[in-house]
């Protein structure tokens, strides 16, 4: 998805490597240890969370689809009050997911 390109492209380079290593383990047929099922929805969404400095990074994919691996959301996670992926950012992912659905009717 493009949006979620254009907020990955905003990640530091290390970042970036680090999580498009997670997401060719995934692809693979892996499972990243940086990756961890996402609550709420569905099988097959996943959030790869990493730090890279003092930041915290996340990329959410799904293989929901057709057995290919979508990425559909990508943020640096601002929130200090723990560990916990804000509702906003779980709102969007769902949302990206239902257009993707469409999408690929």
């Amino acid at each position: 998805m493009k949006a979620a390109r254009k907020d990955f492209d905003a990640f530091p380079r290390p970042a970036q490597d680090d999580v498009l290593s997670a997401l060719t383990m995934a692809a693979d047929g892996g499972f990243p240890t940086t990756a961890k099922p996402m609550k709420g929805l569905g099988a097959g969404v996943y959030e790869i969370a990493l730090r890279h400095r003092t930041d915290a990074y996340r990329a959410v994919y799904t293989l929901q689809f057709k057995d290919t691996l979508w990425v559909v959301h990508a943020f640096q996670k601002k929130s200090k009050t723990g560990i916990k992926t804000p509702s906003a950012e779980i709102d969007l992912v769902a949302q990206r997911l239902r257009r993707l659905k469409e999408m690929l009717k």
